[in-house]
């Protein structure tokens, strides 16, 4: 009990802390004994725009939250987010809430959803408003370490999914949302979010029982980083297998990733820690890892048991019905690689409705999977028998 209580208070002063660099809210709205997951250490009312320049303003109430979650290894951590509720009545019971999980943003804090969306920059706020479109409310993860203090656990599954499930779990708890703790949940996600909406779909019995949650859509769902990184190595996407790299050392101090690299790869990873996905990209494009690094890195005994616990699939599977979905010639998430989590699931109990999208790359098939995404949850939310074709 001593412990505890010295853990909500470290939480509680450092939500302050952060709050003054973040500007997530006054120090006046912080919890001062927050101590469970899920817990808001902080909320803001905030506006969010579909164009730059804050321009086509969308008609949702809007909190900017600081809440409490876990990290890959345990520990209490601190991710912030938003929540946008829109201001229609639900008249068809308690409101949903939809957990979306945002697609690669960047390491740097200023490529958070919740700086973009306010912004007028964030592109997946078109596809949250077919879920607004729905009257259900969205809670938006900005993932562990993005738009807070320290690096973004940048593809670290355990810890992507965790702050999915505790910013559910903190939209029913925001003073004024009007959502409850018993509504009806789903979550959807696509590429770095489709692998978040799949760990949160893992976890979510054992980590987060409570929630009532109905279904999972993920899409172009990166399951296994090894087998993305030996695809990416080389090709104009190269940087996100270095980001992925620098998010797990992040989220595993052991691996100390900086021992393995060249005088060069030491360079341009430390210059891409601050950068949004296309100048990470940009700096990388065509790269291999075998030229920045002085060691075969990925197949040390350190890297392979952490690509292990963070591989997507397995041994367990989502205990409710879930829909995944993947572009037929996604150039980045290899097709064989949602073909596996499928029948993993499958082979483990899972209910899996599997769709392969036509769009001919990885960006298409979130365009071309959203609209089928929401339509599928709706189906879940209607409590309608769920279909797979495993």
């Amino acid at each position: 009990m001593r412990l505890r209580a010295r853990v909500s208070t470290a939480i509680a002063a450092t939500a302050v802390m952060i709050l003054s660099l973040t500007g997530v809210a006054s120090p006046a709205t912080a919890a001062t004994a927050a101590t469970s997951a899920g817990d808001v250490l902080a909320h803001e009312p905030v506006d969010v725009y579909l164009a730059p320049g804050q321009l086509l303003k969308v008609p949702v109430r809007a909190w900017r939250i600081l809440y409490r979650s876990t990290s890959a290894t345990g520990a209490p951590n601190q991710v912030s987010g938003l929540l946008l509720v829109p201001k229609s009545d639900y008249r068809r019971g308690s409101r949903p809430i939809v957990g979306y999980a945002v697609g690669t943003h960047g390491l740097g804090d200023q490529c958070a959803p919740s700086n973009r969306m306010r912004q007028g920059t964030d592109a997946e706020l078109a596809l949250v408003g077919l879920l607004l479109a729905q009257g259900w409310a969205v809670a938006i993860t900005d993932y562990e370490g993005l738009g807070t203090p320290g690096d973004h656990t940048y593809m670290a599954g355990v810890s992507q999914g965790r702050a999915v499930l505790d910013s559910i779990r903190a939209a029913s708890r925001v003073p004024g949302s009007g959502l409850s703790a018993d509504a009806p949940v789903g979550i959807v996600g696509y590429s770095q979010g489709g692998a978040s909406a799949g760990w949160a779909a893992q976890l979510q019995p054992a980590y987060a029982p409570e929630l009532r949650l109905r279904g999972v859509a993920a899409g172009g769902v990166p399951a296994d980083l090894q087998r993305v990184a030996e695809n990416l190595d080389g090709s104009p996407n190269f940087g996100l297998a270095a980001a992925a790299g620098l998010g797990l050392d992040a989220a595993y101090p052991e691996l100390d990733l900086d021992s393995h690299l060249t005088d060069e790869g030491r360079a341009l990873f430390n210059d891409i820690r601050d950068k949004c996905v296309n100048d990470i990209n940009s700096a990388l494009a065509g790269r291999r890892l075998a030229e920045l690094t002085t060691s075969d890195v990925l197949n040390s005994p350190a890297w392979q048991a952490r690509l292990a616990e963070n591989r997507l699939g397995g041994g367990s599977a989502p205990s409710v019905p879930v829909f995944v979905y993947h572009a037929a010639d996604d150039e980045i998430i290899p097709l064989s690689v949602g073909r596996t989590l499928r029948e993993e699931w499958c082979d483990a109990g899972a209910r899996v409705l599997w769709a392969r999208l036509p769009a001919p790359n990885h960006v298409l098939g979130a365009v071309e999977g959203a609209p089928l995404a929401v339509q599928w949850l709706a189906t879940r939310f209607l409590n309608l028998p769920a279909v797979d074709n495993c």
